[in-house]
């Protein structure tokens, strides 16, 4: 079984070098996606799609394709795309669009029910929906989903997708799916969910270096009930966030994850560029 909060779990990887050179969009740990449209001695400048200028030195902190990297001189290291075994993909499976600026955000947004499931969705589609202009909103729990939903006032042109958690039929859930998409605005709705009565099941348990996801009785928390079959700490709400951050690390991309999830948030990525009515 792996220790997924022992030293070597935690030890960061060594990020690729990659050569800065004209026309490469990078983006910073703050955000700031730019491309490099000066390069100096000592730096670079990044030019984001309002034309502002920022400059970044060499070294690490910025980001390709949603994976850190070092940045250094061009005759120090080969061309990004090289760099990266000629990998033309993104985390999700999509062609990477490593020349296209983030676009203008659409109106349409996604609505993510759970922290750690917002975070899993920005690990592996991150660089679709930059590329995209879909913003993607947490959303703490979806009892007061009809409300919500009325306030954001969806349109065939403000288009919103939700992805829930444990959509099965006869669920809470699948109750307040139907009582939305019976609301006036439903059809420009669209709320979807994966069978697992947590995200972290969505991550194929191979990934992680277990044979299966533990059994957890209904009514004990899931993520504690899991850590502690699993023979990891599990005492705290701490202890849960450092197994969370240790498991997020070892999705490299959309072959860690289960089908019934991936289908899902493409499905929602759909929907929401889509305009005009269904």
């Amino acid at each position: 079984m792996i220790e997924w909060d022992s030293p070597a779990a935690r030890a960061p990887r060594k990020p690729e070098r990659v050569s800065a050179v004209r026309g490469l969009v990078l983006e910073h740990g703050d955000g700031y996606v730019g491309e490099i449209v000066d390069v100096a001695s000592d730096s670079v400048g990044l030019e984001d799609r309002r034309g502002k200028v920022r400059r970044f030195p060499y070294g690490r902190g910025l980001y390709f394709e949603g994976v850190e990297i070092e940045l250094v001189k061009a005759s120090q290291s080969r061309p990004a795309t090289a760099a990266r075994d000629d990998r033309s993909r993104s985390a999700s499976g999509s062609r990477a669009a490593a020349d296209a600026r983030a676009r203008t955000a659409l109106p349409s947004r996604i609505f993510v029910e759970g922290r750690h499931d917002a975070e899993l969705v920005e690990k592996v589609w991150g660089h679709d929906l930059r590329v995209e202009g879909v913003v993607v909103e947490y959303l703490g729990g979806i009892d007061d989903l009809t409300d919500i939903v009325a306030d954001f006032a969806p349109t065939a042109e403000r288009r919103l997708g939700v992805l829930v958690d444990h959509l099965v039929p006869g669920s809470k859930e699948s109750r307040i799916a139907d009582q939305v998409a019976r609301t006036p605005a439903g059809r420009f709705v669209h709320v979807v969910g994966h069978p697992y009565i947590d995200i972290w099941q969505a991550i194929k348990p191979q990934s992680l270096g277990i044979r299966a996801w533990p059994d957890v009785p209904r009514g004990e928390d899931f993520k504690h009930g899991t850590l502690k079959r699993l023979g990891l700490p599990h005492g705290t709400q701490e202890d849960v966030a450092k197994a969370w951050q240790a498991m997020l690390a070892r999705v490299r991309s959309w072959n860690d994850l289960e089908p019934a999830l991936l289908g899902r948030v493409e499905e929602l990525i759909d929907f929401v560029t889509v305009h005009g009515e269904r």
